[in-house]
Formats: C-alpha cells, sequence, structure tokens
C-alpha cells in the first residue's frame, strides 16, 4: 500500500519546513483518500472537501507528527473521523442542478442520461453491493473498508479506528457476513 519510509521522510521533512514534501505527500495520498472517502460519504463534492480539510488538518498538525506510527495510518483516521462527523450531520438538502438550453429554458441536466438499460446491466451488482456496504454500522463498514478496499493490515485498521486488532477482525467478519447474507437476500 504504501513506501512507509518515503511516506514518514516526507511528512518529517515538511514537519522540519520542507514545504515541497507536503505537496509530494498530497499528490501520493488525495487520490487513494479520495477514494476511500467516497466509499463512506456518497456526495462527491463532500467526499473532496473532507480530503482538502483532512490534508489541512496534516498540515495545521505537522509539529504534532509522530514518526511511530505509519504515515498512511495517521491520514486515514484524520479522514475517517472528519467523514463519520459528516454521516452524523443532518442532511443538507441537494439542490436541483440545472443549465439553460439555447433559448434560456431551464434543461435538466440529469434527465439527459445514456441508454437505462445499459446503465442498469452494468450497475447491478455494483449497487447491491454498494446498499449492503451503506446499511452496514459505520465502524463495520469503515473496518471493511480499510482492510478489503484499500488493502490495510489489521494493525494499521486498529491503529485508524483506535482499537485492538481482535476487534477489527471481528468487525471485517461481522461486516463479510453481513455483506454475504444481503447479497443473498438480494439474489445477486
Amino acid at each position: 500500500m504504501e513506501a512507509t519510509d518515503e511516506s514518514v521522510r516526507l511528512m518529517l521533512a515538511f514537519r522540519d519546513g520542507d514545504e515541497s514534501a507536503f505537496d509530494a505527500l498530497f499528490h501520493r495520498w488525495a487520490g487513494p483518500l479520495l477514494r476511500y472517502v467516497e466509499r463512506m460519504v456518497p456526495d462527491t463534492g463532500t467526499a473532496e472537501e473532507l480530503v482538502q480539510e483532512a490534508f489541512l488538518r496534516v498540515h495545521g498538525a505537522r509539529d504534532r507528527y509522530s514518526p511511530e506510527a505509519r504515515f498512511s495510518t495517521w491520514l486515514y483516521r484524520i479522514a475517517t473521523n472528519l467523514a463519520l462527523n459528516e454521516l452524523r450531520r443532518p442532511r443538507r438538502k441537494v439542490r436541483h442542478e440545472s443549465t439553460f438550453d439555447d433559448e434560456g429554458s431551464p434543461v435538466d441536466l440529469r434527465a439527459e442520461q445514456p441508454d437505462v438499460d445499459d446503465l442498469v446491466a452494468a450497475r447491478r451488482a455494483g449497487s447491491a453491493l454498494e446498499a449492503g456496504l451503506e446499511a452496514l454500522p459505520e465502524r463495520q463498514r469503515v473496518a471493511l473498508l480499510l482492510s478489503a478496499v484499500e488493502g490495510f493490515s489489521y494493525a494499521e485498521v486498529a491503529g485508524t479506528l483506535e482499537t485492538t486488532e481482535k476487534s477489527v477482525k471481528a468487525l471485517v467478519h461481522r461486516a463479510r457476513s453481513a455483506l454475504a447474507a444481503r447479497m443473498k437476500e438480494e439474489g445477486s
């Protein structure tokens, strides 16, 4: 998952005042972190804001960084906490997005979609899995995403969730069992 020594080295260089090291960390980790946060927070714009906020917090906490933990564990803990806080907030109303055609009349962008049959066929399995993930309790979902999708070890997940490896194993097992049961129920 990570060139551990390289990310730690960059963070230590940044802590010592090398701003280009922060840029390198951002370029290395922004993409994977965004993919992770998007799985937790369904709105892409919100996920992007949370990733930016996570890096702002890394920037602000550079003096407190301790190289005992992997950089990725620290970064993902920050992002996980931000995402969980976002999920606990009351839902915001989603704006109806529109644009205007050549005559100045509003056009619903959501109405202009490719062939529905193709979309349904392509997304059926993915949608069932996403729905199953969303239905999981927060800690189970986070533990499963970090271990199965992001490739974190149970020790790293435990560090991110601030719990024990044994607890992480139980969370992942329960998450997999619940997902399997849901997929079987839906016939996927």
